[in-house]
């Protein structure tokens, strides 16, 4: 019998590209069919079928208080009730511009757009507009959405000029982006030599989320920050993932290393459509009105989508969030380690936080290459496994799980005990 999930698949995939609107939700990394998901509470979402599932994608990242967390849901019907749009300024865009500001170390003026990857964008047209150079630097395996100046893979080199990785990327666009290897400095520095004086900025997650996790080797941050100041480079902090997430004051307050720019999104938001980039008042004054860089948006910070990052917002200032968070975390690590050993799969664990990773590898995982030296096929068995156990993972051996403060212990050892079956 045809299941509601894929008769609605087949549906969507007569009048949408592929059936999805963005690529990983069709599960090509993973084959079979995606769940359409109805509704979601808490930590856990039900699908067109009626099946329920433990969720650690929550919309990859952004529901950290879990689906229809009642102070979100109750701030949001508020709102919807004086509109959902003006194109005009209001005073809830000051109102987060303030709590970001006072979060995050680097941020001293922000502006609020839609998307990580139109934060990411715009973030980068600021960093050329200030440094009055082209070319910037990016890592390997690093994702800072789907812009054509980001959109580029390794070449044979590290000191090598990037090549378009999609489709309809101009060449010439393509090789202003330099591309180096996460956790090398002799990459960065090779780079900013061959280049000397080009090189506007360089942009890096802090924590890599989109090759899977990958923390930050010791110094590498702190590295990056001294090499940037050496070179006179704008450096960058993609903490669209990592915002509000590894700590309220993102990945940068949890290290210690303060960047020049940050671009947010995800969390910010609330689960709703939205991105902001912000930094030191000096660069953030090339942002037109106020200067020549120009970049605009309808629905730009919107009254809805603020006011789901408020609420957010003040539920995270909470005492003890971030403490539940590293337990959940702990728990769930723990639990998979032990799992790998008793069962002798060749398979590694990579944590910060309330974002983990299982690689089926033996690791260590420290960059792009050891990443992708990953059995995709035996994480294809295993995410089918939890599926068919309740347990909804992101559809590829390269992304995050990500916790929310609504799972529970109960949650984290009924997904042990779906893990344990799945990887045997």
């Amino acid at each position: 019998m045809t299941s509601a999930s894929e008769q609605l698949f087949a549906e969507a995939q007569r009048y949408i590209p592929g059936g999805v609107d963005s690529p990983v939700r069709a599960f090509k990394g993973v084959g079979g069919i995606p769940p359409f998901l109805k509704r979601g509470l808490g930590a856990h979402v039900f699908d067109a079928d009626g099946r329920e599932y433990i969720d650690y994608v929550c919309s990859w990242g952004p529901l950290i208080l879990g689906h229809a967390h009642p102070g979100v849901v109750a701030a949001l019907t508020a709102a919807v009730d004086d509109g959902t749009s003006f194109g005009a300024p209001t005073e809830l865009e000051t109102t987060l511009a303030k709590m970001v500001v006072d979060a995050v170390p680097s941020i001293e003026m922000v502006r609020f757009v839609n998307s990580g990857t139109e934060a990411c964008m715009s973030a980068l047209r600021v960093a050329r507009a200030f440094a009055n150079r082209d070319k910037i630097i990016k890592f390997e395996g690093c994702y800072h959405g789907h812009a054509d100046g980001l959109l580029v893979k390794a070449g044979s080199g590290a000191a090598t000029f990037g090549q378009p990785d999609s489709a309809g990327v101009p060449a010439a666009y393509a090789g202003l982006t330099l591309v180096a290897h996460y956790n090398s400095l002799d990459s960065v520095q090779a780079l900013l030599q061959a280049n000397d004086g080009e090189v506007a900025a360089l942009i890096v997650e802090p924590i890599a989320g989109n090759m899977g996790v990958v923390p930050p080797a010791p110094g590498f941050l702190q590295g990056l920050r001294s090499l940037c100041d050496e070179a006179g480079v704008v450096l960058i902090f993609d903490e669209v993932i990592s915002g509000f997430r590894a700590a309220y004051g993102g990945a940068q307050a949890l290290y210690g290393v303060t960047p020049d720019l940050t671009c947010l999104g995800k969390i910010i938001g609330g689960g709703l459509p939205v991105g902001a980039y912000g930094g030191r008042r000096e660069i953030m004054e090339q942002v037109a009105p106020l200067g020549p860089a120009y970049q605009a948006g309808t629905l730009s910070g919107n009254p809805l989508a603020m006011t789901a990052g408020i609420e957010t917002l003040r539920q995270l200032s909470r005492p003890g969030v971030y403490d539940l968070l590293e337990t959940l975390g702990c728990s769930l690590q723990d639990g998979l380690d032990r799992i790998i050993r008793e069962r002798a799969v060749p398979a590694t664990t990579s944590r910060v936080g309330s974002l983990i990773t299982l690689f089926f590898n033996p690791g260590p995982i420290v960059d792009y290459p050891t990443a992708a030296a990953s059995d995709s096929d035996r994480f294809a068995a295993y995410f089918h496994g939890m599926l068919k156990r309740g347990c909804y993972l992101a559809p590829s051996q390269f992304e995050a799980l990500f916790l929310s403060l609504s799972h529970t212990e109960q949650d984290i050892q009924q997904t042990l005990e779906a893990a344990a079956q799945a990887i045997a």
